[in-house]
């Protein structure tokens, strides 16, 4: 099985559905010729020529709303939002018209679209280029909200969401484009080829939507992870000692509130890591699931680890961002509850 990089097996799912499906096609701000500012579509314009994968000027609702009238038509869009920062001027397309398309036509038209967009900091985009709006998306009914963590559920995830018939908001970790890491700003990445978790197949393959994964079993406490902090996460259990079950979301909406009840009710503990700001992140709606549902079992108050609630602050980035140290203090504390 070849080894990828998050990018390259990103690039392997758009080309598998353009290849399998001629209602699939892919467009965005600099995706075509240039191939994407990470490179994610590289070499697909060329593939597959200028009706499949083109350019879209700098404006994000207008590609949004061109993407809601395609999936109402019956075709598949890709849109590639460049940046999540960049996705706000899009946000009334995407609640009034592709989350409700469904409901407000009782069924008569869909909206099959797909809205990918890297997200997150770690590369000193400052704050126009590192935002963590996730939580904004898991507040809309009718959209669907996915974030991978590893290259094979980056493919497999974007394959399904490509052929899900409502639209879903695909979150790039841009961290973990090339390597996974261990949270720590004077640690060296560690390329994806040396990474179990890089043998991505080149063929077609998908992985069910709303299904999280268990990447750390363990039987002290459960961590609720997404993204980057999945690694963050992992890098934190070794560091302190305790015996972390690591549950990756994977899907954060609809989340899979039976393999969080299951984990938390056998453990007995609860820490949430996110690496958006606190107020209203969605480790408080985890939170609030955790405890409606597993109230009885719990050992200790749910501990959440998550950035500042202050604008992104690009002099302190690495500060801001939960580390290793901040979640292994985190998963003490809960042993002491």
């Amino acid at each position: 099985m070849p080894s990828m990089t998050m990018i390259q097996a990103l690039n392997s799912a758009l080309d598998n559905l353009l290849d399998r499906d001629p209602d699939v096609l892919i467009f965005g701000e600099d995706v075509g010729y240039f191939g994407g500012v990470f490179r994610v579509t590289d070499g697909l314009q060329k593939k597959y020529g200028l009706t499949r994968c083109f350019d879209g000027p700098i404006t994000e609702g207008g590609l949004v709303a061109a993407a809601v009238g395609m999936g109402a038509y019956g075709l598949r869009p890709v849109v590639e939002i460049q940046f999540a920062d960049y996705i706000y001027p899009a946000i009334d397309q995407l609640i009034s018209e592709a989350a409700r398309l469904r409901y407000r036509s009782a069924g008569q038209f869909i909206s099959p679209i797909t809205v990918r967009t890297p997200y997150g900091g770690g590369i000193f985009g400052g704050q126009t280029h590192s935002q963590s709006p996730e939580g904004l998306f898991t507040h809309v009914a009718g959209l669907t909200v996915v974030v991978p963590s590893t290259p094979y559920d980056a493919k497999g995830l974007l394959i399904a969401a490509i052929e899900d018939d409502d639209p879903v908001i695909f979150l790039e970790p841009k961290r973990l484009y090339n390597g996974p890491f261990d949270g720590r700003h004077d640690a060296p990445m560690q390329p994806w080829a040396k990474h179990p978790a890089s043998e991505t197949p080149s063929e077609y393959y998908k992985i069910p939507l709303g299904k999280a994964a268990t990447v750390r079993e363990g039987r002290d406490v459960t961590v609720l992870a997404y993204g980057a902090m999945v690694h963050v996460s992992l890098a934190a259990a070794e560091q302190s000692g305790v015996d972390a079950e690591i549950i990756d979301l994977r899907t954060l909406w609809p989340v899979d509130i039976d393999a969080i009840t299951e984990s938390v009710a056998r453990t007995g503990r609860c820490v949430i890591v996110h690496e958006a700001t606190r107020t209203s992140g969605f480790g408080a709606e985890l939170s609030a699931l955790v405890q409606e549902h597993c109230f009885y079992h719990l050992q200790a108050p749910i501990e959440r680890v998550t950035g500042w609630d202050t604008p992104y602050p690009h002099l302190f980035e690495w500060e801001y961002f939960p580390g290793p140290d901040r979640v292994a203090a985190a998963l003490k504390r809960v042993m002491e509850g």
